[in-house]
């Protein structure tokens, strides 16, 4: 398993076990994450410095919308902002489209059981889509 697998898996079940407990994410578990993707690209120069950065950029804006417009929390904004920094700008595409298809899945599934839920929590869905993301960049 590749270094870079394993930083997301952990930041991953970190991420869903905090977003299922406390329904949110702390701001250092993403800072972490963000901090280990930038330190994982350094490895491979300017390039892997710029693309990590590039990649959070995107993550970030992809999600932003729906922050602002109060569809989801700023954790999950920043926590595809750090999934970013590990799969590069086209990655990070790739798993925000994974994201929301698991993450509607999810939703239908929570609304049959509990129909009046008012939220549920995304970072699961996120962290699978990484992951799936990274696995199928490999």
């Amino acid at each position: 398993m590749s270094p870079a697998l394993l930083l997301a898996v952990a930041l991953g079940l970190a991420a869903s076990v905090e977003d299922l407990r406390r329904r949110t994410l702390p701001n250092w578990l993403t800072a972490a994450g963000l901090a280990a993707g930038l330190a994982l690209a350094a490895h491979h120069g300017w390039y892997g410095l710029w693309a990590a950065a590039a990649g959070a950029a995107v993550g970030f804006a992809i999600l932003l919308p729906l922050c602002l417009m109060r569809g989801m929390g700023g954790g999950d904004v920043k926590l595809m902002a750090a999934f970013g920094s590990f799969l590069g700008p086209v990655g990070v595409l790739v798993a925000a489209a994974l994201a929301s298809l698991l993450g509607a899945m999810a939703a239908v599934a929570v609304l049959m059981v509990r129909p009046r839920t008012a939220a549920i929590p995304y970072a699961p869905a996120i962290a699978l889509g990484a992951v799936l993301s990274l696995l199928g960049g490999q």
